[in-house]
């Protein structure tokens, strides 16, 4: 499933509101955020201050014309993708829309299937255009367009020129090793073995062995000598994941491997020369572990030197919506299965949780959606149910701004007393309120009406009729 890159929304710039309001449902459907305008100059007066990956216009428009607003767009640079349609369509006038820059031409009555194909088709060369050059939102597969990201991508690119140690910090699931591989291959030593060793899954009495090896006969069972982690990675990266869980007296050996760049096999009587560089990651307070005497302060001031923390998920903001559809395509590929849309309710659990677990709970959330899709749509009821409770409670929390109002008690009127409003008319305040607490969205105004779409409109047509 593509999306469009950098995840930007679509402008629909319609002067009629029914066809605008029916583009932008459509396009909302097919996973898309959308901008309404009913003019050329509000569409450039949007512009001025938001992004977005294309624009849908009419010809036909108040004031400036849809094919003057793509003059325009085009004479000062714009590379978002234009869709021009028109009722009065004509041969010399499509013509002449391709020839000023725009990318398709569509007529009216639409056919709505023929416009999400024409988006998507539009979108899909945008990608591939820009996919030859450089792309700073990754990093080595790692994707991030925040500036929290951003920064720790420049850092982690300069450290990688160095030798040193470095030191890893952040929550479980924020990809912690895969930063350490996209450091080893943007550093020198790339060509040389990466290797990534989980410290806590490592009894301790194996520790050393696994480590530095031993040779034969150091131990019972020993009746070959082994190489080590560290000749294994000889040249190359040692990744050591959680390294607060190493037990104390390791850590003094790991130092002086540091130090010295050899070390001494389990049972040996010589040390032996390596050349590792140490990349180490815990998700645990290591100032507080020396207090507690379970980490050595020599090895983690050694370590300190350079260090890089990877920011929670819930700390960066636009790269949870890159990340959703760059997942969608990587386990769609892998299952082989095409994901052609996503319902907006599951994007919108996808958006809106908070992600304890970080990035792998994002993703294993996308691969069992992925998994349990049959018909190319990604809905909530494919999402794990703690992601699907997000929405409840959203839908919940619009219901309580809206019921908030507390209304008077009714009283039987009398000759004086003004009547009772009619059932009818309560519905439409009552409508009307909805409307309101949900910014406008006449989709979610819909949901927590329980009632169909088409229902909304006719009863908003008969409001605004009376």
């Amino acid at each position: 499933m593509k999306h469009p890159e950098h995840f930007l929304p679509l402008l629909v710039v319609e002067d009629d509101s029914a066809i605008r309001e029916l583009l932008e449902e459509e396009l909302q459907d097919a996973g898309y955020t959308t901008h309404g305008v009913s003019s050329a100059e509000d569409a450039i007066a949007l512009l001025s201050h938001t992004a977005v990956s294309l624009i849908i216009t009419d010809v036909r428009l108040p004031g400036i014309s849809g094919i003057q607003l793509l003059q325009q767009l085009r004479h000062e640079g714009s590379e978002q993708g234009i869709i021009v349609i028109t009722a009065f369509g004509t041969i010399d006038q499509a013509v002449e829309a391709l020839k000023l820059g725009a990318d398709d031409f569509l007529t009216k009555p639409l056919d709505l299937d023929a416009v999400r194909e024409s988006v998507f088709r539009v979108l899909e060369r945008q990608r591939l255009a820009v996919s030859h050059v450089a792309d700073t939102s990754h990093f080595h597969g790692i994707v991030g367009q925040s500036d929290a990201m951003q920064a720790l991508f420049k850092d982690a690119s300069r450290l990688a020129k160095s030798d040193a140690p470095i030191l890893l910090l952040g929550e479980s699931g924020t990809g912690k090793e895969l930063l350490a591989q996209a450091i080893h291959q943007e550093s020198w030593r790339h060509d040389a073995p990466f290797v990534a060793v989980n410290c806590a899954s490592i009894p301790a009495e194996l520790m050393e062995s696994e480590f530095f090896g031993h040779v034969k006969g150091a131990f019972t069972g020993a009746n070959e000598a082994r190489q080590g982690l560290f000749h294994s990675a000889q040249g190359g990266s040692l990744f050591l994941d959680e390294i607060g869980e190493m037990p104390i007296n390791l850590q003094a050996k790991l130092l002086r491997a540091l130090q010295e760049k050899t070390v001494r096999p389990v049972g040996g009587e010589r040390e032996e020369p390596v050349d590792v560089r140490i990349i180490a990651a815990t998700h645990r307070h290591l100032e507080k572990e020396i207090e507690q005497a379970n980490f050595r302060s020599d090895l983690f001031y050694r370590l300190e030197t350079f260090s890089l923390r990877i920011p929670p998920l819930r700390e960066r903001g636009p790269d949870i919506e890159h990340l959703v559809f760059t997942l969608i395509d990587k386990h769609a590929d892998a299952q082989h299965k095409r994901i052609e849309q996503i319902e907006p309710d599951a994007l919108h659990c996808l958006l809106h949780y908070p992600y304890p677990g970080n990035v792998r709970e994002l993703e294993n959330a996308i691969m069992r959606a992925v998994t349990l899709s049959e018909d190319g749509t990604l809905r909530h009821q494919h999402l794990p149910e703690r992601l699907r409770e997000q929405l409840s409670q959203d839908a919940a929390q619009t219901t309580a701004t809206v019921t908030g109002e507390v209304l008077p008690t009714p009283r039987m009127p009398t000759a004086t007393a003004a009547p009772w409003p009619s059932l009818e008319e309560v519905e439409k305040r009552y409508i009307r309120k909805v409307l309101e607490a949900t910014g406008g969205n006449k989709r979610r105004t819909a949901e927590v009406l329980g009632i169909a779409r088409r229902t909304l409109y006719r009863r908003l047509e008969d409001s605004e009729e009376s």
